[in-house]
This record gives structure tokens, C-alpha cells and sequence, in this order.
């Protein structure tokens, strides 16, 4: 049994035509392709909330750097 030869797959491919149509074929592709940009955008936004946490985290402790130090030169 070898590799499958180039006609194999147009037969292939007409049967899969036959069977489910252009159109259905049309829509799952669209569907497939709808899913892997809402997987890549997933991905990608999960990259930002890390990112902002330790930017904020930064800020935080350098604001409450700051705060204690204006508490200490505060007149009492």
C-alpha cells in the first residue's frame, strides 16, 4: 500500500462535494475559520491581564512608597 496519488485525493474530494455539499463545506469552513481567530484572540488577551497586573502592582507599590514617605515628612 503506498502513498495515495494525486487522483486519489480529487476522488476523495468529490465524494466529500457529494456527500455534504458546497455550501455546507462553505459554512464549516467559515465556522472553522471563525474559531481559530477567537482561539488567537483568547490567546492573545491572555497575555494582557498578566501584563497589566504587574504594571499596576508596580504603580501600587510605588504610590504606597510614596504615601508613606509624605506621611513621614507630614507636620503633626
Amino acid at each position: 500500500m503506498g502513498s495515495m496519488s494525486w487522483i486519489h485525493w480529487v476522488v476523495v474530494l468529490l465524494i466529500v462535494v457529494l456527500v455534504f455539499g458546497t455550501k455546507r463545506l462553505g459554512n464549516i469552513g467559515k465556522d472553522v475559520g471563525e474559531a481559530v481567530k477567537g482561539f488567537k484572540k483568547g490567546m492573545a488577551d491572555e497575555d494582557k491581564p498578566a501584563q497589566l497586573n504587574s504594571d499596576e502592582a508596580r504603580r501600587g507599590d510605588s504610590n504606597a512608597n510614596a504615601s508613606s514617605r509624605n506621611d513621614e515628612h507630614t507636620p503633626r
